[in-house]
């Protein structure tokens, strides 16, 4: 596995913690369908979140929130519609992104952006 791959697998797993801890009921990993890919659904209250994770190394001085393009949110928005609609779920959806910056665990800095942005009114299908 390359090692961005490793990395982001660790930050995944970190954010996953992260939120359980946080009183997040974690639905889903790695969800996808078709071509549509959601990092981590996870639940609370009456909402869904849809959770992006961006995992940088320590070294990096590259942003993580840099990689959360028009293209990423349009993205994000059309994989939770999917998500909503294959699940059948009446819930509100709540867009939230989590950044990890570090090499490891111990090192790794969690910045957790709730409620990050509202989908656009338009469709993006």
């Amino acid at each position: 596995m390359a090692l961005h791959n490793t990395l982001g697998q660790i930050g995944e797993d970190m954010a996953t913690e992260y939120l359980i801890k946080n009183g997040y009921i974690v639905r889903e990993r790695n969800w996808r369908l078709n071509k549509l890919e959601i990092d981590i659904v996870a639940e609370k209250g009456n909402r869904i979140i849809i959770v992006e994770v961006k995992t940088r190394a320590l070294n990096t001085m590259v942003n993580p929130l840099d990689a959360i393009t028009s293209a990423k949110i349009r993205h994000m928005v059309n994989a939770a519609n999917a998500y909503m609609r294959y699940n059948h779920l009446p819930h509100e959806v709540q867009f939230d992104i989590i950044t990890i910056v570090g090499d490891n665990r111990e090192n790794a800095q969690i910045t957790h952006i709730s409620d990050a942005f509202r989908p656009p009114l338009r469709s993006y299908r």
